[in-house]
């Protein structure tokens, strides 16, 4: 039996020992096969995808419940594609809207009148040539500001009402000369002025005889006897307030104006009929002062 068991132990020690000796050899294998992977990872400077995927799986999971959340209910479309349909009538209204103001306006309605006028004017004074017939060419509103040479603010108050009751940005005017005696220097501003044409003198015009002239108080006619030797008027007014456009409350000072009507008459005769003619109510002959 000693010798049996001794066979045995001869036997399974052998069989240990290369057990033993294949162990480490299966050892050695697995470092070897993860090596090169490790270098080529190392080589190439590339990084797992793995951390990524973990860090950017808060962010998805964030963008896909605010989408659930954009969407609407019941299974909606987006409403991101009618815009675009809508766009071109979008694009079509603003374009007209642009293009509205541009479109010329039609003649006045002092302008058509005095176009009818023309054929009685050429039979009463025997025009030759329908080119000579008088016609108004320009409106001057005048504002003197003697004071404004002490207080230049006053300049910003009459400006203001110029512009609108003209409708346009007027002009400064400043003195030429210097007088010692009213403390005035050339160059410093003295008045403002403003010169009207085309639509906007008709359109003036028309107001200055319908709505203006018969509002001031006590109105029986402008003075005939204002006529120059070309056939020019000149009207004084008092008061700015005249004029419907001007607001009473907003008024810090109370200004009276020039305004001068330039023809192209040869005489005071022809210019005074023409302005008669367009509306103007002068007063009787007897009643001229």
């Amino acid at each position: 039996m000693s010798s049996e068991a001794s066979e045995q132990e001869l036997t399974a020690k052998p069989s240990e020992e290369a057990t033993g000796a294949q162990k480490p050899k299966a050892k050695a294998k697995t470092p070897q096969a993860k090596h090169p992977a490790a270098e080529a990872a190392a080589e190439g400077g590339e990084k797992k995808k793995a951390p990524k995927s973990k860090a950017e799986a808060p962010a998805r999971v964030k963008a896909a419940e605010a989408a659930v959340e954009a969407a609407p209910e019941g299974g909606e479309k987006k409403k991101a594609p009618r815009p675009k349909a809508e766009a071109p009538a979008r694009a079509k209204a603003a374009e007209a809207a642009v293009e509205a103001p541009q479109k010329p306006l039609g003649p006045s309605r002092l302008k058509l009148k005095y176009q009818g006028l023309i054929p009685q004017l050429v039979k009463e004074f025997g025009y030759r040539n329908v080119m000579e017939v008088p016609r108004v060419v320009k409106i001057v509103l005048n504002i003197g500001l003697g004071q404004a040479v002490q207080d230049p603010k006053m300049l910003e108050g009459a400006e203001k009402d110029l512009t609108i009751i003209s409708g346009q940005h007027p002009v400064i005017t400043r003195a030429k000369k210097s007088i010692a005696a009213f403390k005035l220097r050339a160059g410093m501003p003295i008045g403002i002025m403003v010169t009207m044409r085309g639509r906007r003198m008709y359109d003036f015009f028309d107001r200055l005889v319908s709505v203006v002239l018969p509002r001031i108080r006590d109105f029986s006619g402008v003075s005939g006897n204002a006529f120059d030797s070309r056939g020019n008027y000149n009207i004084g007014l008092k008061e700015q307030l005249v004029f419907p456009e001007i607001e009473f409350d907003k008024v810090d000072k109370i200004r009276g104006m020039q305004v001068s009507i330039v023809t192209t008459a040869r005489n005071a005769r022809e210019g005074k009929r023409l302005l008669e003619l367009l509306g103007v109510p002068f007063k009787r002959e007897g009643e001229n002062g």
